[in-house]
């Protein structure tokens, strides 16, 4: 197996990790806490998710268009719930509406784009501190 194909390989079970990290992290908020704290918080979460399955699926993403990809979606979601298909989708499905939510609501888009940024700041840093591990030669 090439180093290349080996590091994509590592850092795709990494960022998993992470994606469950996040989910647990989500489904713990709502566990222990309630109204907006918990509602807003898990909208920075979903963003954050959505951009570690951006990782997930791209490892050598830039991260601003990891993030910026997130965000869009988070938003694009929060828009189509305009429409009433999602709402309608999650009658019928825990999935549709854990995906898709069920109706709109303004600030959440504020939320998707903190958690946009916490998301962006923390794959940049993720992502330097990997470099400089490699320069240093700790990296094989």
């Amino acid at each position: 197996m090439g180093d290349l194909v080996r590091v994509g390989v590592r850092v795709r079970v990494w960022v998993g990790g992470v994606a469950l990290g996040v989910v647990a992290a989500g489904l713990g908020v709502r566990a222990v806490a309630s109204g907006d704290f918990a509602k807003y918080a898990g909208d920075a979460l979903y963003t954050v998710l959505v951009l570690t399955l951006v990782v997930l699926v791209a490892p050598r993403v830039r991260p601003v268009v990891a993030a910026g990809s997130a965000l869009a979606f988070s938003w694009a979601v929060e828009v189509f719930q305009l429409s009433g298909v999602p709402a309608e989708l999650a009658v019928h499905s825990t999935v549709a509406r854990l995906v898709l939510g069920t109706s709109f609501n303004a600030p959440d888009l504020f939320w998707y784009a903190i958690g946009a940024v916490v998301g962006w700041a923390v794959h940049r840093a993720v992502r330097a501190r990997g470099r400089e591990r490699q320069a240093l030669g700790t990296v094989s």
